[in-house]
């Protein structure tokens, strides 16, 4: 068998191999054997029916099958004769097939950029300068409060104010023609949150139970009714309850309702325990996203379409679960909106990991099984799962190269850290963390 190698590209790779006439004759042989076993041809006994019989009627079938034997017996020698690796299902064209006569066929195929010096140190980084102080663990502590209250009518009645949470029936006109299904019975609203239309919102405050308000307002540009998307609407709104929120008293028994605690000393450390690693976790991901940026413009590889592709659908899947899971299911029209920016981010990520290899190459990085006991330690914590569970599951192969994949970047990423300028700054108003 001979072999030939041509790039492409700095991504495509493309094989020419030819196989001997003597392993086709024999490839062909055998072919014949097998089907003259299995053949049922009219006038012939099982097994006896001549060559040139089974030629004629089975010919190019025949061809097809020895074709496809040859290639599969040959293209993995043939990789691994010249080392090569592709990331795709390479793509086959057959030459022609010809009794007593070599065969030769190419085979092209995507594979991972040849990647030389990378630059990775020196980085200038910037890192959230939060901390879990006392001021953040009591916004926690109110966050808490307010997820456990007591909903309960003022007494004696009043009209509404903000934090209340009102529930209304409504219908909506749009151009004075009534749109059908584009009301709602029985909703509740907390008047001052986001969940409202600012001009609703405005309009409810002060309002009392049975009241009628007519409010008009804009339609969100994406609401689930492309037809109404950004109009002008009115909305007839009936006030049918009024309630406010009952915040229960920070203290001991407090702790005990809303966790496992016994004091409210205990709840607040554990708190406090919580937000400083939820602020850690949020800082580590800041920085791991301006790495693979800064990754990015100082290595500009090519990068294997079929690579970014998976990265884009796997990126993707992980967004239509996030929408479902909040509510908000993406259309066609949103998800071709958002195709652009998540392929570009693909490309980011694809690129990035691939440099992060070379420099685990570079650097003699390994993944010990002391480090993946670690990580299935670290991935219980984070889960809940029981991690003999977690070690059953990561024993499967694919999954085991998954872990080992995400150690090694991690163990990638700190080394950058560790060589980066780094300098702390100010969080972004807006960007709060919550302890979960």
């Amino acid at each position: 068998m001979q072999v030939q190698v041509a790039r492409i590209s700095p991504v495509v790779m493309e094989l020419a191999i030819e196989v001997p006439a003597d392993a086709v004759s024999a490839e062909i042989e055998k072919a014949y054997v097998t089907l003259q076993r299995k053949a049922r041809v009219r006038g012939f006994r099982p097994g006896k029916a001549p060559r040139q019989v089974l030629a004629h009627l089975y010919g190019p079938q025949v061809t097809s099958d020895v074709v496809n034997a040859i290639v599969k017996d040959t293209l993995p020698k043939a990789l691994s004769e010249k080392q090569v690796q592709p990331v795709n299902q390479p793509a086959v064209e057959a030459g022609k097939f010809e009794h007593g006569s070599a065969f030769s066929y190419k085979v092209r195929f995507e594979v991972q950029p040849e990647i030389g010096e990378v630059t990775y140190e020196g980085l200038e980084l910037e890192r959230p300068a939060e901390e879990a102080t006392g001021d953040a663990v009591d916004e926690q502590l109110e966050l808490l409060r307010r997820q456990h209250a007591r909903l309960e009518a003022p007494d004696p009645m009043r009209p509404a104010q903000k934090g209340d949470v009102v529930t209304i029936d409504f219908t909506l006109f749009v151009d004075g023609e009534l749109i059908k299904d584009g009301g709602g019975e029985g909703i509740q609203l907390e008047i001052g949150s986001t969940q409202v239309l600012p001009e609703l919102d405005a309009g409810l405050l002060g309002a009392k139970v049975d009241d009628v308000r007519e409010l008009d307002a804009a339609l969100p540009q994406g609401h689930p009714r492309k037809d109404l998307a950004g109009k002008k609407a009115r909305f007839r709104v009936m006030v049918k309850d009024i309630k406010q929120r009952v915040l229960a008293a920070l203290d001991d028994e407090f702790a005990k309702d809303v966790g496992n605690f016994e004091t409210l000393v205990e709840l607040r450390a554990n708190v406090h325990t919580r937000l400083a690693k939820a602020l850690k976790d949020r800082a580590e991901a800041i920085l791991a996203e301006q790495i693979i940026a800064k990754l990015n413009e100082k290595n500009p590889v090519d990068l294997p379409p079929s690579l970014v592709e998976q990265q884009c659908r796997m990126m993707e899947m992980e967004i239509l679960q996030n929408a479902r899971r909040a509510g908000q299911p993406l259309n066609k029209e949103d998800f071709a909106r958002i195709h652009g920016q998540v392929h570009a981010d693909a490309e980011k990520k694809v690129r990035a990991g691939l440099v992060m290899a070379a420099i685990a190459r570079e650097l003699k990085l390994s993944v010990t099984e002391a480090d993946i006991q670690k990580g299935l330690e670290e991935l219980s914590a984070e889960t809940g799962k029981n991690i003999a569970k977690l070690r059953a599951e990561y024993s499967d192969p694919q999954h085991r190269q998954m872990l080992i994949g995400m150690i090694l970047e991690d163990k990638v990423l700190t080394i950058i850290e560790s060589k980066a300028s780094i300098k702390a700054v100010p969080t972004t108003k807006g960007e709060d963390t919550h302890a979960e």
